[in-house]
């Protein structure tokens, strides 16, 4: 896996656990709520990591970006689906996502060559 995969994934547990060791109810709550609204139910799991990967593209939040791509890749989503997904995130978004586009592509690369 490349050091930016691993960079990221050992942050971002690194600090997930900082934060959940101060044992506030409320954020424990939002990170369940996080955890289980990305669970399967009427909406398939690949089908919500398209969701969250549009939504956090639009809202321009690269570490999001980075968790769904990932979670993404993991699901077996094809590069095509996650394009196409990124593609309605430009369009709603606007030019303004753009360079959130270029992070996310370069990301999924890595991803793909972590496989390799």
């Amino acid at each position: 896996m490349s050091d930016n995969i691993n960079e990221f994934n050992d942050y971002r547990a690194k600090m997930n656990d900082r934060i959940l060791s101060d044992d506030n109810k409320i954020i424990k709550r939002i990170f369940n709520l996080d955890t289980n609204a990305f669970q399967a139910g009427a909406l398939d799991v690949k089908t919500k990591e398209l969701l969250g990967l549009v939504a956090s593209t639009v809202l321009r939040c690269d570490d999001c970006v980075k968790y769904h791509l990932e979670t993404a890749h993991k699901s077996g989503l094809t590069r095509a689906e996650v394009v196409e997904a990124l593609s309605i995130a430009t369009l709603v978004g606007g030019t303004i996502v753009i360079p959130h586009l270029r992070r996310a592509y370069e990301f999924w690369d890595e991803l793909e060559a972590s496989e390799a």
